[in-house]
C-alpha cells in the first residue's frame, strides 16, 4: 500500500484502531512478560540466598547433645530386678 500522507497510514484504510490497538497490547503484554521474568529472577535468587545462609547457619553451629531414649528399656517399678 501507498499512503498519500501520513494520516492515511495511521488510519491504515479505516482499521487503524484495530491495528494499532493490536500492536498497542502487544507490545505492553511483551513488556509485561519482561518485568514478570525480572521479578521471578529476583524471587529465585533470593529464595537461594537464603537457603544458602540458612545452610552455613548451620554448619557453623555448635553440636547438640541429643537424648535418645530406648523404647525396649522403660521403668516399670513393679517389675522384678
Amino acid at each position: 500500500m501507498i499512503w498519500q500522507s501520513a494520516s492515511e497510514f495511521w488510519a491504515m484504510g479505516g482499521y487503524g484502531v484495530y491495528v494499532w490497538g493490536s500492536m498497542g497490547v502487544s507490545a505492553a503484554l511483551m513488556a509485561l512478560e519482561v518485568w514478570l521474568a525480572r521479578v521471578g529472577r529476583r524471587q529465585a535468587l533470593e529464595a537461594v540466598c537464603e537457603a544458602m545462609d540458612a545452610a552455613q547457619e548451620e554448619a557453623h553451629e555448635p553440636d547438640r547433645l541429643v537424648l535418645k531414649t530406648n523404647s525396649s528399656t522403660s521403668f516399670n517399678p513393679g517389675a522384678a530386678t
